[in-house]
């Protein structure tokens, strides 16, 4: 074994493995960002583009080393040190996230998501990958051995590449992430790196003391990193995990329980404990039955696109008792945290599906229809366009009103919500919106039928519990009448995710120019005796 570097088909186990690692840190980049920057293109972006530059440096500077000096053990010493820097993401990866977010958000004033996120990869991310970029040329240079079959050695190491790279860009998104998390996933292939490295220079019987450091620091960040919390500030936690699709907190409150999609910001679904209204929008959304006379009607059908864990189910349950209520909730995790800790009845059905192939599954129509699928920066362009909202107002029955939560309200013009709501207003007659008092949510309600609206006052007049009539009166008197604009979306153009950044940096500088101007004046040392 004393010239290992010699055998091919470890050469080409090296190959294999360095691939599979490339696509396993793509999607553990994903993961780790995610729940502070969301997952939307804009981040998948920043991921790629980073992988990329870094990979392309290696591969650069992995030939040049290799042609002037063809040391193996270079290579390996390289797999090493990489291994150990994706082994020690998980200890510090979050960390060196808000570091840098901290940072941005008080000395930029434009595209936050966008610098934070390619500033966090180029920091986490560039070294490792530069490292496991310099693995190809250098194994062409020492698994070449004449012209002659230069081709198919070369051939042959990239099918053992590509090969290791499909295998991990499966095996984490459907295995080791949903089962184990994130960062197990990080240590689990940095594992792999380690492996590789201590067997090529154990069989060679050289840098035992290297080998010993490595395995020690490998031990000691999978200790301490194998299960930490993305959110370690929090001290309330019920349940934070991960799906295929999501990062995943349970909150307690004095009076709530919350379900959150991101650790810093955000509220994807609530229970209140008295059972009372949540002072949320989907106190709002309740005015779409009343739109729709359900009370007046022995059975009406009602169908929620974006279920989260029930708090729309389950208020419709409270106030109106002749609804048949169905869900679609993409993520099954969600699902069953809804059962678990929001209380939600076996007897509402809910699909694991995504919202508009669900409708096209389908022929029901419905009473009402519930659009809840915006999830801050994150906003499924198939869900926004005007061929989708063409498909929801099939699937009203006459009369039907369709209810859309949109949660990034700005006035600057262009905004998101101008895109959403001419879109709707192009597909149906009526629209309406209203704004959700100290929130940037907008409710909008739309129908093909010119009296809902007109009759949402008579129809409020005759409910019977006195918080939901008070409730109603005071969406009566946030309507207003949508005047339809040229802005479009359609599934061929549809640019949610800039939008949305846009209006998500205005709602930074918002929150924060207080504490922007303090650090302008007094510095760090004034900034932290505000805070």
């Amino acid at each position: 074994m004393e010239n290992i570097w010699k055998n091919k088909y470890y050469l080409y186990a090296t190959e294999f493995f360095a691939g599979m690692s490339v696509m396993a840190v793509e999607l553990g980049a994903s993961r780790l960002l995610a729940p502070y920057f969301s997952s939307s293109q804009i981040v998948w972006t920043i991921i790629i583009g980073t992988i990329m530059i870094a990979m392309a440096l290696g591969n650069i500077w992995g030939g040049r080393s290799a042609d002037k000096n063809p040391d193996p053990d270079r290579l390996y010493l390289r797999l090493i040190v990489a291994a150990l820097w994706l082994a020690a993401i998980p200890l510090v990866g979050k960390y060196v996230i808000l570091g840098i977010s901290a940072v941005l958000v008080l000395t930029v004033n434009h595209n936050f998501l966008i610098l934070a996120g390619f500033a966090a990869c180029m920091v986490i991310f560039v070294f490792p990958l530069f490292l496991l970029g310099t693995v190809t040329p250098s194994l062409v240079k020492y698994t070449v051995e004449s012209l002659d079959d230069s081709g198919r050695t070369v051939g042959t190491l990239g099918a053992f590449n590509t090969i290791g790279s499909i295998i991990g860009t499966f095996l984490p998104t459907f295995v080791t992430i949903p089962a184990v998390g994130t960062s197990v996933t990080f240590l689990i292939f940095a594992g792999i790196l380690l492996v590789l490295g201590l067997v090529y220079f154990l069989t060679r019987k050289e840098k035992k003391g290297v080998c010993a450091g490595a395995v020690l620091f490998f031990v000691l960040c999978a200790v301490f990193g194998h299960s930490g919390s993305f959110a370690f500030w929090e001290n309330s936690l019920l349940y934070e995990g991960e799906s295929v699709y999501n990062y995943l907190q349970v909150k307690e409150t004095d009076d709530s329980v919350i379900l959150s999609t991101n650790v810093l910001f955000g509220v994807q679904s609530i229970m209140k404990k008295d059972d009372s209204l949540t002072g949320m929008y989907y106190d709002y959304a309740l005015a779409a039955p009343v739109m729709a006379g359900v009370g007046e009607k022995e059975d009406a059908d009602l169908l929620i696109l974006g279920m989260g864990t029930g708090t729309y189910a389950k208020q419709c349950m409270k106030y109106f008792e002749h609804m048949d209520i169905e869900g679609v909730e993409i993520d099954q995790k969600i699902t069953d945290l809804a059962g678990k800790y929001f209380n939600l009845p076996d007897t509402v059905k809910v699909t694991t599906y995504d919202g508009r192939a669900y409708l096209q599954a389908v022929d029901k129509k419905y009473d009402v229809i519930m659009v809840d699928a915006y999830q801050d920066i994150t906003i499924p362009f198939q869900m926004s366009s005007v061929e989708f909202f063409t498909m929801v107002r099939e699937h009203l029955k006459e009369g039907g009103i369709m209810v859309v939560n949109m949660n990034m309200h700005s006035e600057e013009e262009g905004n998101i919500n101008d895109y959403l709501s001419d879109t709707i207003a192009g597909v149906f007659n009526y629209v309406c919106t209203a704004d959700v008092r100290g929130t940037t949510n907008r409710e909008l309600f739309a129908t093909q039928d010119e009296d809902a609206f007109a009759f949402f006052g008579e129809n409020a007049a005759k409910l019977e519990d006195t918080e939901l009539a008070a409730m109603m009166g005071r969406v009566g008197d946030a309507l207003t009448v949508y005047e339809k604009g040229e802005y479009l979306l359609t599934d061929d153009k549809a640019p949610v995710e800039l939008l949305g950044m846009s209006v998500i940096d205005g709602l930074i500088q918002k929150e924060i120019g207080y504490y922007k101007e303090i650090f302008r004046k007094e510095g760090m040392e004034g900034l932290l005796n505000a805070m």
